[in-house]
């Protein structure tokens, strides 16, 4: 599935954003989507997962509480709510795909299919 990821900017902190990413190609039904985010000089980290099977969801401990994953199916679509941003959340966020059912919901290798990356800075 090809997945292009949007909604990234420039915030102050304390500001939201909220970044989507479509699929195209397929469907997204049966698959977990996450989001992951790279800060600039560091590696890629893992930030939330909604999973296809019962929606459960799963945050990173350094976004619990500030973002929300959510999915709507008829739109193709993930989003990524980004509430009382920090200028440590600054980065390159993707979102990935990867058929359903993986504990492994935090490591890259899960998924497949990733999108493009937005820019999101947050200025203090």
């Amino acid at each position: 599935v090809q997945l292009q990821a949007s909604g990234g900017g420039l915030v102050q902190a304390g500001g939201s954003l909220r970044l989507s990413c479509t699929a195209f190609g397929r469907t997204l039904s049966g698959y977990d989507m996450a989001w992951f985010r790279q800060a600039p000089g560091k590696e890629r980290e893992f930030a939330a997962v909604m999973h296809w099977k019962g929606g459960n969801t799963y945050y990173a401990d350094s976004v619990k509480g500030r973002f929300t994953i959510s999915r709507d199916n008829s739109l193709n679509t993930a989003f990524l709510q980004m509430n009382s941003l920090k200028p440590e959340d600054t980065g390159v966020y993707y979102c990935a795909a990867s058929p359903t059912g993986s504990r492994y919901y935090s490591s890259e290798t899960t998924y497949g299919s990733w999108g493009q990356g937005t820019q999101v800075t947050v200025s203090s």
